[in-house]
């Protein structure tokens, strides 16, 4: 009696039509033509034991529904998709983070021109209001209110006020900024100011007095959510 052999028919990806896969549709057609599906699927490369990377995919973005959501997680929150390595978990937020520094860099490039706080958290608050940590930027300014650069503040926090506030000014010198806007972010998501935010403002302005830099604001970013002191008449 001859055995049957049970055919199992392939459903890897390279096994579809060279038209539906993402990577060909990508240079085919371009890359925004793409869904976010097909995307992250691109960015995984492979699938796991019997789901395929666009069957992945599909399921990660269903759990997480947005890019956005992709980039702030923990590990736990991947348990369930079994088979998923650190390494792929990697590629994906280091992707978006790629993606959010690239929007920055545009920003510097073209130069745009401030004309209120609300400008300058269109242009921050996607890259800042999921951040874990609490990370203070500057963007300094020309005689025009154009932005010259955008730099991050390393050194210090608005709870070691003297320390920050030098680099801060000495970063503007170097750029020959005629005026400044600060602006960090709360990790909690509320952005009303502390006890030493309003400290650390109040120095920041004296000291930009003394150097003949304007401060023109101290912005502080939360989760869709934001504070600015010269709107609230507190600079």
């Amino acid at each position: 009696m001859k055995s049957k052999i049970k055919q199992y028919k392939p459903t890897g990806i390279k096994n579809w039509p060279k038209d539906d896969r993402p990577r060909e549709k990508l240079f085919k057609e371009g890359e925004h033509k793409l869904s976010n599906t097909e995307l992250l699927a691109i960015l995984l490369r492979s699938g796991v034991k019997g789901q395929s990377a666009i069957d992945l995919a599909r399921k990660i973005i269903q759990k997480f529904k947005t890019f956005r959501n992709l980039s702030h997680t923990d590990l736990s929150q991947w348990q369930e998709f079994k088979g998923l390595g650190e390494a792929k978990i990697a590629q994906i937020r280091a992707a978006i983070e790629i993606g959010r520094r690239f929007q920055e860099e545009e920003i510097k490039q073209n130069k745009p021109k401030i004309k209120s706080a609300k400008d300058v958290v269109e242009f921050m608050m996607p890259r800042m209001r999921d951040l874990k940590k609490e990370v203070f930027k500057v963007l300094l300014l020309n005689s025009q209110n154009q932005i010259i650069d955008i730099i991050e503040i390393i050194e210090g926090t608005v709870n070691q006020a003297h320390p920050i506030i030098r680099e801060i000014f000495q970063k503007a010198m170097q750029h020959f900024a005629n005026s400044i806007i600060c602006i960090h972010n709360h990790p909690s998501g509320n952005p009303n100011p502390s006890r030493e935010d309003k400290a650390f403002t109040e120095e920041l302005v004296q000291a930009g007095k003394v150097l003949q830099i304007k401060v023109l604001d101290h912005v502080i970013v939360g989760d869709g959510d934001w504070f600015s002191f010269e709107e609230e008449k507190k600079l």
